[in-house]
């Protein structure tokens, strides 16, 4: 059983950036809007990463982390690919779609591979910052970030980029019992990847 964990903010707030410390050899990601990198360094990327790419790529993993950039827009390139259908069936389409990969994420990736989410926010109507979803189903029937142990939020302070690890009560961020001892980290997350793997033992 494999880890997936998120990790959200909005466009420019440092999710893409806080790879910069991984080393090629070490993760892959699976860039599902073909976007360059926001640094110099070259790592593996897979480009155009849909579901099919994601779950074949994670179906015989070759590395321990993968991440998944800007994972909304496997959402939200269906829904415009599918404009022209009426009714509310794609949507539920979409949802399933999602959901499912969340799934095999959990159940059918080795148990020391964690898989990143990088998500765009939304608020909801009552002023709570969460995952950015398309139609209700995801939030209303599934509360998509149930599945997740561990969701950090980015923040940016005086031109800072930081991860937040505590929820601040009007936002979805979790982490579990001492896992991190501050309210504000780094974005870095490689700093996040090896606090997970030994939280968890997962090197052993």
């Amino acid at each position: 059983m494999g880890i997936p964990v998120l990790v959200l903010g909005e466009s420019g707030s440092g999710k893409s950036t806080s790879l910069r410390n991984f080393n090629q050899d070490e993760i892959e990601i699976l860039n599902v809007a073909s976007k360059p990198l926001p640094f110099r360094k070259k790592l593996s990327l897979k480009n155009k990463a849909g579901y099919k790419t994601i779950i074949e790529t994670l179906k015989n993993p070759l590395k321990k982390t993968y991440v998944i950039d800007d994972s909304q827009y496997l959402l939200s390139f269906e829904l415009f690919d599918r404009s022209g259908e009426k009714g509310y069936e794609k949507f539920t389409d979409l949802a399933v779609h999602f959901y499912k990969l969340l799934k095999f994420i959990a159940e059918k990736t080795p148990s020391d591979v964690i898989v990143y989410l990088l998500h765009h926010t939304d608020i909801d109507i009552n002023g709570k910052t969460k995952i950015k979803t398309v139609g209700k189903m995801l939030d209303d029937k599934l509360t998509t970030e149930g599945l997740f142990g561990v969701v950090l939020l980015t923040e940016n302070i005086e031109g800072n980029h930081y991860f937040r690890t505590k929820s601040l009560g009007n936002d979805t961020v979790k982490t579990p019992v001492e896992m991190f001892e501050q309210e504000l980290i780094d974005n870095d997350l490689k700093f996040v990847d090896k606090t997970i793997r030994d939280y968890w033992n997962l090197n052993e």
